[in-house]
């Protein structure tokens, strides 16, 4: 994060903040039948929230390989269905309805998928690249004095090596909240870590109207959601088109956002 001087510093993931009451029911659809198109009610935005694992960075592929591998020696195989119903949650989480959906619960459980999928995960997420846009976007969020965060479901020994290539880019957030953070009770689509991180930036907590939020998976978007927040989806292509709904604007990628929908500073040039 930068500090008063305009220096870089190291992000620390923030100090906890006393809880809050918040309403957690699941919304009515934002945009029913037109996720796609600018939003027709532009909020006033003045801080952005991030989710990581396949919308900042290029991480989901990585659980799908080693998850169709394991899903192989039952003679299984891994399908969006399925994915769809695991990103964004906390691992252990997500590793019950792998378990669950497959049925492969009596002879792995989700304790253990979760050992063996780590042993593979190690080696993969050191080589994790960014998504397009992403670097361009926080790096004009940032110089136009737009306060951003991270709030993704990742552990921090996996949110580490996941981003030990982009320490420089991550540096830019004004705080991370982490899966394992002690506020995060329950994983997305709780709005747990949502709301954490609205507390934490400066002169918080942020009212969350005012907070957008950028997601890729389902469960994501229903949290930001629940947290009262206005959201941006950037799904995988694989992902059925049923699971846009809930957002109020979906984006092919990164670089398709134009922050002027959303009353942001524009981008200087096309060119980043």
């Amino acid at each position: 994060m930068s500090s008063k001087d305009g220096r870089t510093e190291a992000v620390k993931p923030a100090a906890i903040y006393s809880s809050k009451i918040y309403q957690t029911r699941l919304p009515q659809m934002a945009n029913p039948g037109g996720a796609d198109d600018t939003p027709s009610t532009k909020p006033s935005i003045t801080h952005v929230t991030f989710d990581m694992d396949g919308l900042l960075l290029d991480t989901e592929k990585f659980y799908t390989e080693v998850q169709e591998i394991i899903l192989s020696r039952y003679n299984k195989t891994f399908d969006w269905s399925l994915k769809a119903k695991m990103m964004g949650k906390k691992a252990i989480e997500a590793a019950r309805v792998f378990v669950e959906e497959t049925g492969i619960s009596d002879s792995l459980s989700a304790e253990d998928f979760l050992v063996e999928r780590e042993e593979m995960l190690q080696n993969m997420f050191p080589t994790s690249e960014l998504m397009p846009g992403a670097s361009r976007l926080i790096l004009h969020l940032h110089a136009k004095g737009i306060p951003i965060c991270v709030a993704t479901g990742s552990h921090r020994r996996h949110f580490l090596l996941k981003t030990q290539r982009h320490g420089e880019l991550f540096s830019l957030m004004h705080h991370i909240v982490l899966g394992d953070d002690p506020e995060v009770k329950q994983g997305k689509p709780s709005p747990d870590v949502f709301l954490a991180a609205a507390k934490r930036f400066e002169g918080g907590p942020i009212d969350p109207a005012k907070i957008l939020v950028f997601e890729d998976a389902p469960s994501g978007v229903l949290a930001a959601k629940n947290a009262g927040m206005s959201v941006v989806m950037v799904p995988d292509p694989r992902l059925d088109s049923s699971f846009h709904e809930t957002a109020d604007q979906v984006l092919s990628s990164l670089l398709d956002f134009n922050p002027g929908d959303w009353g942001l500073p524009a981008f200087d040039s096309v060119a980043s």
